[in-house]
């Protein structure tokens, strides 16, 4: 059941339940007990692209692959950067605050580009507790130039980055030819919004 924030007097992660069409409900739970319950919660998702001339969609994508200590999906490669929604905060703002803690990366509000809401479930077991993830996201773009990128890795969160060209990644994870946590669904997403780009 969620609690006021007035009441919460631990020092767990907020966050706020969501309904089912991914409105607001001004309840607070511990991030752990979301997973638990299998809560509707808001995530930001942020997935960084530069230019390439190899695959059709002509982009390359950052993948992170996922700290060996991690609660859920240890050593997968998962999106760019990512994160919950703190209890009394916004998508935008926490998307650049992940960007700067995960990878070392300042952007700001103008640079990321809004793509669209995913919305998914899934249930999966960590340490031997049930793990139930309803995560309602704003999906954004962050483009980086061909130039390297200097990256400031957290260790806690992530324990390397690697480019790979859009198309390879999208077969890579419809064949689940490597460990990842990335939804098929979003990587269609992906696709419409890199072809947009590339025939404009």
């Amino acid at each position: 059941m969620g609690i006021n924030m007035q009441e919460n007097i631990s020092s767990e992660e907020m966050l706020e339940i969501l309904d089912n069409n991914g409105r607001p409900t001004g309840r607070a739970k511990a991030r752990r007990l979301v997973h638990r319950d299998g809560d509707a919660h808001a995530t930001s998702h942020v997935w960084i692209i530069r230019a390439d001339n190899v695959g059709k969609t002509g982009y390359d994508i950052l993948l992170q692959k996922r700290s060996h200590n991690k609660d859920s999906f240890p050593d997968c490669y998962d999106i760019s950067s990512a994160g919950h929604i703190p209890f009394g905060q916004g998508y935008i703002e926490s998307a650049i605050r992940e960007l700067k803690e995960e990878l070392g990366i300042d952007a700001s509000e103008e640079e990321l580009e809004f793509i669209g809401v995913h919305d998914a479930f899934n249930r999966a077991e960590f340490y031997g507790q049930p793990f139930l993830n309803h995560e309602i996201s704003n999906v954004y773009l962050l483009e980086r130039g061909p130039e390297a990128v200097e990256f400031r890795l957290q260790p806690e969160e992530v324990q390397s980055v690697m480019w790979i060209d859009f198309d390879e990644c999208y077969n890579n994870v419809k064949n689940n030819l490597f460990e990842h946590c990335i939804c098929m669904d979003e990587m269609d997403m992906l696709y419409d919004a890199l072809s947009h780009r590339k025939s404009h």
